[in-house]
């Protein structure tokens, strides 16, 4: 038999130290470079900006993923998981820079293409009313969470959902 020895290091949590650290401060002793935190404002403006076309990219690759779905039935498993990834991407994104909409269609999408989702033709038709509502709130700039042109689409989103989940 041979004789194993074993040594346990225990390392100090300095992340630990350091969040009681900070939750010691005074909001006094807190602060922030305004010159700093405008940059960043006017970085993030920027990025809003270009947001739209951006997504409208991702927007592009949700619908020909899609397209697969439709000419390769037997890949659809495959499909709805690079569907599922492009819209984790997205699903936060559009809050950030002003398309609340666009968050919150990528995330039922995100949801209804969880690996339980079965692959019938019907739940493709309910991914491309997903990507229908997503473009629709780019093309028309639908910015914060659209007012009455919003809860039009989240209607429509939601009519089509149950037209197809019957």
């Amino acid at each position: 038999m041979v004789k194993v020895s074993v040594r346990f290091y225990r390392l100090k949590n300095k992340l630990r130290e350091k969040t009681l650290g900070l939750a010691r401060m005074n909001d006094d002793e807190i602060s922030f470079d305004e010159e700093l935190m405008a940059q960043a404002m006017a970085a993030l403006d920027e990025m809003a900006e270009d947001y739209p076309d951006w997504v409208s990219g991702l927007i592009q690759q949700l619908a020909d993923v899609h397209r697969r779905c439709v000419d390769t039935p037997e890949q659809r498993f495959q499909h709805f998981e690079q569907l599922h990834a492009i819209a984790h991407d997205m699903r936060g994104q559009g809050g950030t820079f002003g398309y609340q909409l666009i968050s919150d269609f990528s995330d039922g999408l995100y949801e209804f293409t969880r690996a339980s989702t079965g692959t019938s033709d019907k739940n493709v038709e309910i991914i491309k009313a997903h990507i229908d509502a997503m473009r629709v709130v780019i093309k028309d700039r639908v910015s914060g969470d659209g007012g009455d042109i919003g809860k039009q689409l989240k209607a429509g989103l939601e009519a089509a959902i149950k037209k197809y989940s019957q």
